[in-house]
């Protein structure tokens, strides 16, 4: 479903705490274990959508490794984003499970 990319970003900052784009994307690939792979040309324009929302904000850093690279941390307006963007997802899979059912 659309969005979905959006979704999966707030939920990972809102279970790993500030992250930069690398690191969530190396995140949902774990947790989906390899299914979801994540390309920068989705991620970064993503990132930038849900920055000018106001649904996260970004914070320049330094990384494990000491690469300068963009935090990005859930706000409160990100956290009530994810909750209905989450139940929508949810009444959308849920109705695409009800069509395909076998007869």
């Amino acid at each position: 479903p659309p969005g979905t990319l959006e979704m999966l970003i707030l939920k990972t900052l809102a279970r790993c705490g500030p992250l930069h784009g690398y690191g969530i994307a190396k995140y949902i690939k774990a947790w989906s274990e390899d299914v979801l792979q994540i390309e920068e040309g989705s991620l970064y324009p993503a990132l930038q959508r849900i920055l000018i929302k106001g649904w996260v904000t970004g914070e320049w850093g330094q990384t494990d490794r000491n690469r300068r690279a963009r935090f990005y941390k859930l706000t409160p307006a990100g956290r009530k984003q994810l909750a209905a963007e989450i139940l929508e997802f949810n009444r959308v899979t849920g109705a695409i499970a009800r069509v395909i059912q076998p007869a």
